[in-house]
């Protein structure tokens, strides 16, 4: 497997992959299959894939340890800033369409409601892990300062479930499974944290 993983053709497979969801949206709103509230829909869509792809982002190490695919760590970085793209894109929908960069609006919004304030948070913490997402910021930082940075992606997905489990539009299982699965990627942070110091 870890031979697929290494393919040069893997990338451009997994990047396209990554630019599905996006295709599949663009496709939708063409074809006017929203739904009454298209608007909503799309920042809902943009939204869930930037947490699917944060979450998936933080999954790459275990699953390299767990199942010896070490292949896997080549995407992590990519799909980090799927992530990023995404979010960006949810952000862009609230700015220019919800309310059209009305700014006293946005300041209402980010000083009072709550779930706005932990969604800007998310995005805040994952604006500085895709500027430093280049080789050349590595070396620059250290490899030791580079990888305490990038923790903030663990504080990216926790803003990220809490601003959509604050929304409280729509069944809350849906955050509710995102927080199991970012729970036990932090239980497993732990354990084999402690294991290491340990050994």
């Amino acid at each position: 497997m870890n031979r697929i993983w290494n393919s040069r053709f893997a990338k451009p497979a997994v990047f396209l992959l990554c630019l599905l969801p996006l295709v599949l949206l663009a496709l939708r709103w063409h074809n006017n299959e929203l739904g009454i509230n298209r608007l909503e829909t799309v920042a809902r869509y943009t939204g869930n894939w930037a947490l699917r792809f944060l979450l998936l982002s933080l999954c790459i190490t275990p699953l390299r340890r767990l199942l010896g695919q070490n292949g896997l760590i080549r995407f992590r970085r990519m799909i980090g800033l799927q992530a990023f793209f995404y979010g960006c894109l949810h952000a862009l929908h609230y700015f220019w369409v919800d309310v059209q960069w009305n700014m006293e609006i946005i300041r209402e919004d980010l000083t009072i409601r709550r779930f706005f304030i932990a969604g800007m948070l998310a995005l805040a913490l994952m604006a500085p892990l895709a500027a430093t997402s280049f080789n050349a910021a590595v070396r620059w930082m250290g490899g030791k300062r580079w990888q305490l940075l990038h923790r903030l992606a663990y504080g990216a997905a926790m803003a990220g479930v809490v601003h959509f489990f604050w929304q409280g539009k729509a069944a809350l299982w849906t955050p509710i499974y995102y927080g199991m699965v970012l729970g036990a990627l932090l239980l497993y942070r732990g354990v084999y944290w402690i294991r290491q110091r340990m050994a």
